[in-house]
């Protein structure tokens, strides 16, 4: 079996998928155990920026582990199950306070793409590559972990991915609308810890509403009076206050977790 580790740096959290004989595939355990720290995460305020990565140098995840679908999958009640669970994590990733980035090296397959397509900000390497060719393994994606998709590249592009099985170059993946921005391999891990130390440099309340302001905007309902009066919530915050102070002050801001 595989394992989710956690480590800290600061106010940056690692979640590293951790299963690199098998490319970083995603077993139950390793499903729940995402959803576990990713919860933990939310409620930590000391954290500012969660980044999410694969071990080793190989992948960010292949996939599920397809191994274990001829026992914890094979009946109806367990494929329930089992999907719930990859829909707790997958939720407790994009519900997560905290901008969250994922760092893609190597395989972004299946389970793994979902796990990214829920992130805040994607950082590819130039050789990673992605899909979920599972049209070849008889089994369609679960409508749950297709929504996250949905939202990012909408339905031509899933389509395109879930329709034909095709592997993209991270440059094609880029140009769809999945990735943020690829860099060289060598540079990946640099600028994705550069994108998180930026992120910190901000007032941690703000990251957290802009999250729900970009959620709550994406369902195209009309924005409620009670709801325009609520983004302003900001002016009786210490973070504007020290952010305005600091720009009349000419110094940088000292926002503190909150």
């Amino acid at each position: 079996m595989g394992t989710v580790d956690l480590s800290c740096d600061g106010e940056i959290a690692t979640l590293t998928l951790n299963n690199p004989d098998k490319l970083n595939a995603i077993d139950l355990g390793m499903w729940e155990m995402l959803a576990r720290l990713a919860g933990d995460l939310a409620a930590d305020r000391g954290i500012r920026c969660v980044v999410l990565r694969g071990a080793g140098e190989q992948a960010f995840a292949a996939g599920g582990d397809l191994e274990e679908f001829l026992t914890a999958r094979a009946t109806l009640a367990q494929a329930l199950h089992y999907h719930g669970e990859v829909a707790r994590a997958l939720n407790a990733i994009a519900d997560c306070p905290h901008p969250t980035v994922a760092m893609i090296r190597g395989a972004c397959i299946g389970g793994g793409l979902e796990i990214a397509g829920v992130c805040d900000l994607r950082i590819a390497g130039e050789s990673a590559r992605f899909g979920a060719p599972i049209n070849k393994l008889g089994f369609s994606m679960y409508p749950g972990e297709m929504e996250g998709l949905l939202r990012l590249a909408g339905p031509a592009v899933v389509a395109e991915i879930l329709l034909e099985g095709r592997i993209l170059s991270a440059r094609e993946a880029y140009e769809k609308g999945l990735l943020t921005r690829v860099v060289a391999d060598a540079a990946l891990a640099d600028e994705a810890y550069a994108c998180a130390r930026r992120i910190c440099q901000g007032a941690p309340l703000v990251a957290g509403w802009h999250k729900q302001w970009i959620r709550r905007l994406l369902d195209g309902r009309p924005l409620s009076d009670a709801e325009k009066a609520a983004s302003f919530t900001f002016l009786e915050t210490e973070d504007y206050k020290e952010g305005l102070a600091a720009f009349l002050e000419k110094r940088k801001p000292n926002f503190r977790a909150c």
